[in-house]
């Protein structure tokens, strides 16, 4: 007797501004089916993603990180094992609309200054969208860009919060030396 292979679907739901982006431009859809070996469709309902599990897991994620601001091969990182996303969810912290602004603007800086000199150190790529602060990165990595951003978020001065980004970036630097992969 002869088994077939079950489908399974899984739904992810977006920002409705990125699946415009996403209809104008079919080939980010087609990266995510040939990368993940599963089926995309968008409808009405969000999009529809069939395959087997694991395929379907990595490919909303990856779907997911990009509904966050992050570029699809910024996105398509996570199909590393090594590779992790992580999220803060501004709107937690502060009630004010006008208090998460702020923070977003201390996180981004002048000219995405703050945010490019902590993706520099931790080597995590970093999307402000919406009310949220992203990652994607290797656990450590990701560990020191959130280490920064929970500083400024709890108000600390930027040179206060590179100086904690830095002191975990030579904590995980040390680590890896004992391990031999420095």
């Amino acid at each position: 007797m002869k088994t077939r292979k079950a489908d399974f679907m899984q739904r992810v739901l977006i920002p409705e501004e990125k699946i415009k982006v996403i209809l104008k431009n079919p080939e980010i859809i087609k990266k995510v089916e040939d990368s993940c070996r599963c089926r995309i469709e968008i409808s009405e309902e969000g999009i529809e993603i069939t395959g087997n599990s694991f395929d379907e897991f990595s490919a909303k994620n990856i779907i997911f990180a990009f509904g966050r601001g992050f570029t699809i091969d910024e996105a398509l990182m996570l199909l590393n094992d090594n590779f992790y996303f992580s999220i803060i969810d501004l709107e937690q912290y502060f009630g004010s609309e006008n208090r998460i602004h702020q923070v977003k603007a201390r996180i981004i800086g002048e000219n995405g200054k703050v945010k490019k000199n902590i993706e520099n150190v931790s080597k995590a790529k970093i999307s402000v969208y919406g009310n949220t602060v992203s990652f994607i990165g290797t656990q450590e990595s990701i560990n020191e860009a959130e280490t920064c951003v929970n500083a400024l978020i709890d108000g600390e001065s930027h040179r206060s919060a590179y100086r904690k980004m830095e002191a975990a970036h030579r904590k995980n630097r040390q680590a890896y030396r004992e391990i031999g992969m420095y």
